[in-house]
């Protein structure tokens, strides 16, 4: 079998026996193993694999009169078994699809640590913080949150951070918008549907809520929903369960709700518009997310991890701001909040020629918000906060003459916070001279 294995271009060992092949796993570290069912170590041999820190995939071979042995094996964690006896392009075969399976597991493991990483709050103004200390407290739990705020603020940002920080991070994390859709067909969105029940459901199919069943939930513009799919929410959140469009019986779901609405549900409560039933239960936990303008503090870190998000996903290097630039984005109010930012940087990314972001590769919008200052390029990605807000607190100063307050209007931070800064870089400029002398 080995000799056939490494014909088919497979760079193959054979072990005598399951400790044999342990002992081989740090050295040689296998992507497939094929085990011997009857091996007495087979029904334990995948979580010992696992012990030592390997993904590979076992595939377990085993006689006809022995398949409850290839039962046991595939409950401990073995992905496939065949008969014996096996032909080489049996063999081959399994091992194809059991390598492909692992592949795709890796695969899916490194999308969901980028996802794990682009749900990390950015900032560190006093909005941010308390929303990072929101997600620590309740993220672990199972109560419902609504999020409000403006567009492009960030809610599907901190719902997805809420669902990272749950025990449910491993399961499904769906979205599904309430607003765009006629009723009906919004109803089948959320809820799913039987055979048949409307024209172009020629098979059943599954809602979002079914979808999200042992993960998180997170309702766009919930305040969209009209009264009689609030009333539909409302049973499936109270009862644990929902019934597909068309009727059958109840589908038993577990789902925690995130919402968000740009609209104030209380006033919509008030106004007879919003079950307040459904309020209460969608609002245990209430988050208010700030505009851009309120929280400009946090400009120079969404500015480095915006353009490193953009350098991923255009495979660029872009590790600056030209001058002007940054002028511009922070003389710009940002009326997209996050959501505008991100696009913005993102096509100046792509539309940069060289290592940095010319002002004429910001929108019309943005550019006109500032005329170009004449100042030296700004870093970016792989400079600290610290060091991207020392450099545009400085600029600031420059451009001002060195008046805190102007250069605090400028920045949209406070006088205090800038003066706190100048004493900071001061005490440790000093402290840095003082090291220099006692080197020399």
């Amino acid at each position: 079998m080995r000799a056939n294995l490494c014909e088919r271009g497979y760079d193959a060992v054979a072990a005598a026996g399951a400790e044999d092949a342990l002992a081989l796993v740090p050295s040689f570290g296998p992507g497939a193993l094929l085990l011997d069912a009857t091996l007495p170590e087979a029904a334990s041999f995948a979580a010992r694999l696992e012990e030592l820190g390997s993904d590979a995939a076992v595939v377990v071979v085993a006689p006809p009169e022995r398949l409850e042995a290839a039962v046991l094996a595939l409950r401990g964690g073995a992905e496939s078994f065949i008969l014996r006896p096996v032909e080489p392009v049996q063999a081959h075969l399994a091992l194809e699809r059991a390598l492909e399976r692992r592949h795709l597991r890796r695969e899916c493991a490194a999308l969901r640590q980028r996802l794990r990483a682009r749900a990390e709050l950015v900032g560190s103004s006093p909005a941010m913080q308390a929303l990072r200390a929101l997600v620590l407290k309740v993220g672990p739990t199972r109560a419902p949150v609504l999020l409000t705020g403006a567009p492009g603020t960030g809610k599907a940002h901190l719902a997805q951070a809420l669902h990272e920080a749950s025990p449910r991070r491993d399961r499904a994390f769906v979205r599904a918008s309430c607003a765009g859709l006629s009723e009906l067909l919004l109803e089948a969105e959320l809820f799913g549907c039987e055979r048949g029940a409307l024209p172009d459901a020629d098979e059943r199919r599954r809602g979002r809520i079914e979808e999200a069943d042992g993960g998180t939930l997170y309702l766009q513009e919930v305040g969209r929903l009209s009264p009689a799919l609030q009333l539909r929410l409302l049973a499936v959140i109270q009862s644990g369960s929902l019934e597909r469009v068309g009727g059958g019986a109840p589908v038993p779901v577990d789902v925690r709700v995130v919402a968000s609405s740009q609209r104030d549900l209380a006033e919509l409560v008030q106004a007879g518009t919003f079950r307040e039933e459904l309020y209460y239960r969608l609002a245990v936990v209430s988050a208010a997310l700030p505009p851009v303008r309120a929280r400009r503090d946090d400009l120079p870190a969404l500015v480095a991890h915006l353009v490193a998000e953009a350098n991923l996903l255009h495979g660029k290097d872009v590790r600056g701001l030209a001058p002007g630039a940054l002028s511009a984005i922070f003389s710009y109010a940002w009326p997209g909040n996050v959501r505008e930012l991100s696009e913005a940087l993102g096509r100046a990314v792509a539309a940069a020629r060289g290592l940095e972001i010319a002002l004429a590769d910001l929108p019309p919008l943005v550019r006109g918000a500032r005329a170009e200052a004449e100042e030296a390029p700004f870093p970016v990605p792989g400079s600290t906060m610290e060091e991207i807000e020392r450099e545009a607190i400085l600029r600031a100063l420059d451009r001002c003459g060195g008046s805190t307050s102007r250069a605090a209007e400028l920045l949209g931070v406070s006088v205090r916070k800038v003066q706190y800064r100048l004493k900071e870089y001061r005490v440790g400029t000093r402290a840095r001279r003082a090291q220099a002398s006692l080197d020399s």
